[in-house]
């Protein structure tokens, strides 16, 4: 699966994509409000992406993002399904070299496109953490709306919604 904006492809990671994610978690920035920890190695991160099988099940993933100009990683940004609760919510995780760019956004708004129009998802949920602003004003750029405060990894978060039919309206 391929996905591309006027400025990045998106496509699907691989365990070859272990020093790329190695690279994007090791960093404390990115990592600061994820509650995820770094990877210990490149070998953990193989160990990782090998058995990411979000596409398989669920059609669905986190996509590697790329500049087309120079094929320069990027990131990530992509759907996830939960199937505890149904939602399918949108993430995204950037290098801090290429964050204020508008690649978040532009990324997210396929990410979205491809929810709504491929999938048929009725709506997208996206949660951050209360102490990330950048990260909730690109939520309130692509059209979603605050829904509820939450919990999120332990600290005060907030979630944001867009439904099909606000997006047909953007």
């Amino acid at each position: 699966m391929l996905i591309e904006t006027s400025r990045l492809y998106l496509r699907e990671s691989t365990s070859d994509d272990a020093a790329l994610a190695y690279r994007l978690n090791l960093n404390p920035e990115v990592i600061r409000y994820t509650g995820d920890p770094p990877f210990i190695s490149e070998e953990e991160a193989r160990s990782f992406l090998s058995a990411y099988d979000a596409f398989r099940k669920y059609g669905m993933g986190r996509w590697y993002a790329f500049r087309k100009v120079d094929n320069g990683f990027v990131g990530w940004c992509g759907l996830k399904f939960h199937p505890e609760d149904g939602e399918v919510d949108l993430g995204y995780r950037l290098l801090e070299e290429e964050w204020g760019k508008g690649y978040a956004t532009e990324a997210a708004l396929a990410c979205l496109e491809y929810g709504f129009e491929s999938l048929d998802l009725n709506s997208i949920i996206a949660m951050a953490d209360i102490r990330n602003p950048a990260s909730i004003r690109v939520m309130e750029k692509i059209g979603m709306l605050f829904e509820s405060n939450v919990k999120f990894d332990d600290d005060q978060g907030v979630m944001y919604r867009i439904t099909k039919e606000n997006w047909s309206k953007r």
